[in-house]
């Protein structure tokens, strides 16, 4: 059986594809990847000081005839008589003063309400708006190709918009990693991973090699069967494509990159480095980057070591790959 071994400095092996003989890659070579109105009522005040006056020239009249006994001052009683009846017409005003400090004060009383009013209802479109944050939504996630996940193809069929971007949601059961995909440097390699990962082909595999200092693999569609376990590493999805050249290298963490067993063979299996290892320059095709989530991958249990599988270790399991485009 042929195993796809990438092989650090240390001399250790990156496993991928094809079952058949193995073959051990070795560093010379270096492999390289993985608004109101108011009425105002005059109220009834005249009558009560007519009464009033009645009053008064009752008593005038009355003095009057007292004073006067003789009868040739009689006429000279009518006049006070004559002069009384000019009294009401201030008496007619004087309603009329209170009159408008009714409307005064009804007026600003109204004015003070419909002031109040509008400032109570303002700042509640104001706080209501920034409620939506639209920004979120500027990735979508593309619905799966596949009802059930399948792990056999012939070849990728073309999948990705050149004019779009994408990136992946690699949902472990450590966390999440969100990986921004790189088209214009790998456009096969992207293609390649979104097809599978729209077909579910990821759903419950595993990090089957996860190397301290190095990198986690993953990606072989037979480590999601525990009872296949002997054969993890050497699994694909039933064909292989190119190598991509590119001004991009291993020299950071959380490189996402093909696995392969040598030039022109990538498959399925993919790798993340967890700092810079530039002696893989050259060989591997690298197709995307870490974003966030990085701890992620720094906490996935290291279950290789340079004498092979580390035993009483477990792999943690890539429970599902969500691809997003904007």
């Amino acid at each position: 059986m042929k195993k796809w071994m990438l092989t650090p400095l240390l001399g250790l092996g990156l496993v991928a594809c094809a079952p058949t003989q193995t073959a051990v890659l070795t560093p010379n070579p270096p492999l390289k990847g993985p608004g109101i109105v108011a009425t105002v009522t005059e109220e009834p005040a005249a009558p009560a000081t007519a009464a009033q006056t009645t009053t008064e020239t009752t008593t005038t009249t009355t003095t009057t005839v007292t004073e006067t006994p003789p009868a040739s001052p009689a006429p000279a009683s009518p006049a006070p008589v004559t002069s009384t009846p000019a009294t009401p017409a201030p008496v007619t005003s004087t309603p009329a003063t209170p009159a408008p400090a009714a409307p005064a004060t009804v007026t600003e009383t109204t004015a003070a309400t419909v002031t109040q009013t509008p400032a109570t209802q303002t700042p509640a479109p104001q706080t209501a708006a920034p409620a939506p944050v639209t920004p979120v939504s500027e990735w979508t996630a593309l619905a799966p190709l596949s009802a059930e996940r399948r792990t056999s193809f012939t070849a990728a069929e073309q999948v990705i918009d050149a004019s779009k971007s994408y990136r992946a949601v690699l949902k472990t059961s450590k966390g999440d990693v969100v990986v921004r995909l790189d088209a214009g440097a790998a456009p096969l390699a992207v293609n390649n991973f979104v097809f599978l990962a729209l077909n579910r082909f990821y759903d419950g595999t595993r990090f089957h090699r996860v190397i301290e200092g190095f990198m986690a693999q993953g990606g072989d569609p037979q480590s999601a069967d525990l009872a296949q376990k002997d054969a993890w590493g050497t699994g694909g999805p039933g064909y292989s494509f190119a190598n991509e050249r590119s001004s991009l290298t291993f020299n950071r963490a959380g490189v996402l990159a093909m696995a392969n067993a040598g030039p022109d063979t990538n498959g399925s299996q993919f790798f993340i480095t967890f700092g810079p290892t530039e002696f893989l320059n050259g060989g591997y095709t690298i197709f995307g980057q870490v974003e966030s989530g990085m701890d992620t991958v720094n906490g996935l249990t290291r279950n290789y070591d340079n004498a092979g599988p580390i035993a009483g270790t477990e792999a943690d399991v890539l429970n599902s790959v969500e691809i997003q485009v904007k």
